[in-house]
């Protein structure tokens, strides 16, 4: 080589030396969450038109980067916040029910990521919701509470601080109707659209402004924070990241894995003492996906920190992330289960713009009475709407049975209302989705496919080792739920044998997938009746029951009470009232006498989940 071409090639190899030995020797940065409740992106006008102005997030995303694809792995704070201080997917792990039956432990002797960075010499505060559904390191905060804060460390030492915003938490938009007319908004006055399956109403106007002024009140806190961070000198020393915990509050979104529920906004505050630490552009918007499994091992690669195995994320920021294969990844999933006294069991997998949803229990509704999600006016009036028939195909979906199987393009349908499932030029793309989240289920593998009475029992104890040890037969329970995705005929066969084997949980997915076909396996009417009638475990029995009441093929009212008497613990008795809530609503409208004094006094503890699912019933008879 010529050396008037060698010592160029020489001084740049030697500064990018020198840079490297500037990262190992640079002092660790400081990192602060802003974390505010119940958010999803669409709300905020820096991600979508119809949202609010919202100045301090902006001003972060001006010295940062706006990650325009981040996604909650749940719709709800419990899971979604045992996701992220484990890193792990929670139906892995045991972590997946809202609100928490039992405590579960760490998996694998793995500790709350904050622990790696005490570990490492920084000082951990969390200002100061937990809602943990796992048992709490003792190791994790140097302190979390309400008056946590950064300024106690010593020195100079860097500091993780997370701070938590309520002030957009669902239980602030629990006002009665009559607040229309007392109660003025500062958003009111600007043109938001109502998105297309809500109706669109007053009520449903009001609710949007209203919402929208507490996501600008929550703003100026923010700001608040990071004046006080500017303050003390810190601001060029701290990476700050902002996002929502998980999805909005408006009607359909928390507790549900559209992309109202899931998609969060965030943003991230690049120092400029570390700008060389990150891949992207200061200022500029990315669609790299990121879930909250992907936070924990964010934030240790930031701190130098080495990341546990056991985690199931990966770092998207900081030294040694490949960018390239970063950018090409586009998948993100989602999980929801029990919220408070609801049950369900859906899972979602986002892939680029596609969105897949799987439905384990489509004759589940969506709009299944949940004691606080109604708490809101505006569920009120869409469901008293539904009732006198007012709505339009759209808005009258959120109260019928879904199909076991959604597909959506959610950049041209951003709130999910065209479903693609059925359409054959899509048939390609819902194989390869289908495929996915099935390989995501069997592989990690799902503890939900045992009920959660069975694994308060046996698992959560040790959920991943019991999970390691069980990971064929839940991978036999997939296979039987995903009968239902083929032609009823073409199964029926294997369902009767299905329905007769000797595993009880087999048993019970069979006869979840005969109440998703309904009509369409009547010839099985004979063999689940005498399931109803005859089998030892009693949630059997009552999804006997569902399927004849479903099918109108039999009374199941006698069947479900006999079952929610006899049962011997709270989440089973739990899951029957679910069943009997389904069969009494809408479109089934059986009547359920309930004698609460045959259910055993301690699932009736004041306000205990059975209480709020018997407070409700009790109204529906009057």
């Amino acid at each position: 080589m010529k050396l008037h071409l060698v010592f160029p090639v020489l001084a740049i190899l030697l500064n990018l030396c020198c840079k490297e030995e500037e990262k190992v020797d640079q002092k660790p940065p400081n990192i602060v969450w802003i974390v505010s409740e119940d958010n999803s992106k669409h709300y905020l006008k820096l991600f979508d038109a119809n949202g609010i102005e919202t100045p301090n997030i902006e001003a972060l995303a001006e010295h940062g980067i706006q990650f325009d694809r981040a996604f909650s792995n749940a719709p709800v704070c419990s899971v979604a916040r045992s996701t992220i201080i484990s890193g792990c997917y929670a139906p892995r792990i045991g972590a997946q029910f809202h609100r928490r039956s039992k405590l579960v432990p760490m998996p694998d002797s793995l500790r709350m990521f904050p622990a790696y960075l005490r570990d490492a010499g920084y000082y951990t505060a969390n200002n100061s919701k937990e809602d943990y559904n796992l048992v709490k390191s003792d190791d994790a905060w140097d302190e979390s509470s309400g008056k946590a804060t950064w300024k106690k460390r010593k020195g100079d030492q860097p500091f993780f601080y997370v701070h938590n915003i309520g002030t957009t938490h669902e239980s602030r938009v629990h006002f009665p109707e009559s607040d229309m007319e007392n109660v003025p908004t500062i958003a009111q006055g600007e043109k938001f659209k109502v998105q297309p399956n809500h109706p669109d109403t007053e009520l449903f106007h009001y609710t949007n402004a209203r919402y929208r002024d507490k996501i600008k009140e929550m703003d100026g806190q923010l700001g608040e924070v990071v004046k006080a961070l500017e303050a003390d000198g810190l601001l060029e020393d701290t990476f700050i990241f902002y996002y929502g915990d998980h999805g909005g509050v408006l009607p359909g979104s928390k507790g549900y894995l559209y992309e109202t529920g899931l998609h969060v906004p965030m943003v991230v505050r690049i120092p400029e003492n570390y700008k060389d630490w990150v891949d992207l552009k200061i200022g500029s918007k990315t669609d790299r996906f990121v879930s909250f499994i992907d936070l924990a091992p964010t934030v240790l690669n930031l701190a130098g920190v080495q990341i546990p195995e056991q985690i199931d994320g990966k770092p998207i920021l900081g030294n040694g992330v490949d960018t390239k294969q970063l950018n090409q990844e586009n998948v993100t999933y989602g999980y929801a289960d029990r919220f408070d006294e609801k049950y369900d069991m859906v899972r979602s997998l986002r892939k680029g713009k596609y969105k897949y949803i799987r439905n384990y229990q489509p004759f589940n509704f969506d709009g299944l009475m949940n004691e606080y999600r109604y708490k809101q006016a505006a569920y009120g009036e869409w469901e008293r709407m539904y009732e006198e028939g007012k709505l339009n195909g759209q808005q009258s979906a959120f109260f019928k049975s879904r199909t076991p199987e959604m597909l959506y393009d959610v950049e041209g349908d951003p709130y999910e209302t065209v479903n693609l499932a059925g359409d054959p030029k899509f048939e390609a793309k819902l194989q390869e989705m289908r495929g996915l989240l099935n390989d995501w289920v069997e592989g990690m593998p799902d503890l939900s496919f045992y009920p959660e009475f069975y694994l308060i029992e046996n698992a959560f104890d040790a959920p991943v080792e019991f999970g390691r040890a069980h990971q064929k037969e839940i991978q036999a329970y997939i296979a039987t739920a995903n009968l239902m995705l083929e032609d009823a005929a073409g199964v029926q066969a294997q369902l009767k044998d299905l329905l007769q084997s000797s595993d009880p949980w087999q048993r019970y997915w069979a006869l979840i997938v005969c109440s998703s076909f309904g009509d369409g396996v009547k010839a099985l009417v004979p063999d689940i009746k005498e399931i109803a009638k005859n089998d030892g475990q009693a949630v059997n029995r009552v999804r006997a029951a569902e399927f004849l009441g479903i099918t109108k093929s039999g009374n199941p009212v006698p069947i479900m009470l006999e079952a929610l008497y006899s049962a011997q613990y709270e989440t089973e008795a739990l899951l029957i009232l679910n069943s009997i809530v389904l069969l009494g609503s809408h479109d089934y409208g059986y009547n359920f006498p309930i004698d609460e004094s045959k259910i055993s006094p301690d699932f009736r503890k004041k306000k205990s989940e059975v209480v709020r699912r018997l407070n409700f019933l009790k109204t529906q008879l009057r």
